[in-house]
């Protein structure tokens, strides 16, 4: 097993550790030192991914989307579908863990300033990554709008993937409601 496939192992039995015992008692009940020893790592090992238990429960889906935008090919609205791909297919084969985290935030609101900050966070390098591709700076009002509108669009599709029971692909949501963007 090459150290890549070790990392993000050891990071999903973090997240899956965290959303587990959080579901089970409230995110507020449960340890870092619960947590590491659920995934069988010391805590050092969960610092070394996350920086706070909170962290781990609300994980980060579209790391290292971004940058792909900025070399995929096409229009921009497809290259942003394609980039974000990969995130999508991975929610997809993790829909419990998924689900299970849906569950557990809907049960604890405070991890919701904690989830917005994320969102920014990704719609931020987004808008850097529409800038670098069209040329603009990340300052612009087109790259900002972009990436809040992409923001968006993931964020309806998921809920509404959630909900449908498993009866379509999340990535087939996430396509119409793109091209719901196409009509505006």
């Amino acid at each position: 097993m090459d150290r890549e496939t070790k990392r993000r192992q050891t990071r999903l039995a973090l997240i899956t550790a965290a959303l587990r015992l959080a579901d089970g008692r409230g995110a507020d009940r449960v340890t870092v030192d619960e947590i590491s020893a659920a995934a069988e790592v010391s805590p050092r090992t969960f610092f070394n991914y996350f920086a706070t238990k909170e962290h781990a429960l609300i994980g980060d889906p579209l790391e290292g989307c971004a940058e792909s935008l900025v070399l995929g090919p096409g229009p921009l609205l497809d290259a942003l579908a394609e980039a974000l791909a990969p995130a999508f297919e991975q929610i997809q084969r993790d829909r419990d863990l998924w689900l299970l985290r849906t569950r557990v935030i809907s049960a604890n609101p405070q991890l919701l300033p904690l989830l917005i900050a994320a969102a920014a966070t990704n719609e931020e390098r987004l808008g850097r990554a529409v800038a670098q591709r069209t040329g603009l700076s990340p300052g612009d009002l087109f790259p900002q709008v972009v990436a809040s509108v992409a923001n968006a669009v993931v964020r309806v599709a998921v809920i509404r993937w959630a909900g449908d029971g498993g009866s379509r692909p999340l990535i087939e949501h996430v396509r119409a409601a793109f091209a719901i963007t196409s009509k505006i």
